[in-house]
């Protein structure tokens, strides 16, 4: 790989953009954040995953999306190569992230808008109109490995549910299957009754594990039916480089 951007901040944090072939790709500390081809939008990662929740419903053009947790950007390229949604809102803590995400990951359209703050803090905040799809990709970096930046509990997960409109969609990204079945929507009574189906969704190579939690219980056959109308998500094809795996947690 060659290494294309380098930046370490006067707490010793180190950023490195990084080519891979044609895809880019982010590390913070050496832990690898981002990943995206302009070439071949669906590269075969984890972040392919993130997309997925939008085709569990007919996609209208008309979509909110949230972000936390932006990262080099690489889940906003990707739904606006698939879908062009109204509109992405990325909340990023990190700066360094942010000025990556525009300035190598070019993220910048007129349907995104970046917004530098804590996560938690700027949903405690928010009094705005409600999402369709919300996204929690908060990870950092614990002894060179990823992990979760805020817990998955009942507060956290009440937190982002609220912020859900009717059919609404929440994603959230697990470093582990162990994660994601303890987490608040799985195992908390309290915090499930609010959504009619919960999905895991995996692939090859990465331990992560993505929850989709569903407001409204999605047609699994509709769903298959509409990532065969992309070329680039219809698994029949030989240059389809989505391959994921999907199970049922409830619902």
């Amino acid at each position: 790989m060659a290494l294309l951007w380098f930046h370490q901040d006067q707490d010793g944090n180190r950023y490195e953009v990084r080519s891979a072939g044609s895809s880019l790709r982010l590390y913070t500390n050496g832990v690898f954040h981002s990943q995206y081809n302009p070439r071949q939008p669906m590269g075969g990662g984890i972040w392919d995953l993130l997309l997925l929740a939008a085709f569990l419903r007919p996609p209208t053009g008309n979509e909110r999306v949230l972000v936390l947790g932006v990262g080099g950007g690489a889940v906003i390229r990707q739904w606006n190569d698939f879908l062009k949604p109204a509109l992405i809102v990325g909340v990023e803590l990190n700066p360094v992230h942010l000025d990556v995400a525009r300035a190598h990951f070019q993220v910048a359209a007129p349907n995104v808008t970046l917004l530098e703050a804590d996560a938690r803090l700027w949903l405690e905040a928010y009094d705005g109109p409600g999402f369709d799809v919300v996204i929690d990709d908060l990870f950092g970096d614990k002894d060179g490995e990823p992990a979760r930046a805020v817990a998955a509990d009942a507060p956290w997960c009440h937190s982002l549910r609220r912020l859900l409109n009717p059919g609404g969609r929440l994603v959230m990204n697990f470093d582990s299957a162990a994660g994601l079945t303890r987490s608040a929507p799985v195992v908390n009574p309290q915090v499930r009754r609010h959504f009619a189906t919960g999905l895991d969704l995996s692939i090859r190579h990465y331990a992560n594990h993505i929850g989709v939690f569903c407001r409204e219980k999605p047609d699994l056959n509709a769903f298959a039916q509409r990532l065969q109308t992309v070329p680039a998500l219809d698994r029949r094809r030989q240059d389809c480089r989505l391959d994921f795996r999907l199970e049922r947690l409830f619902g």
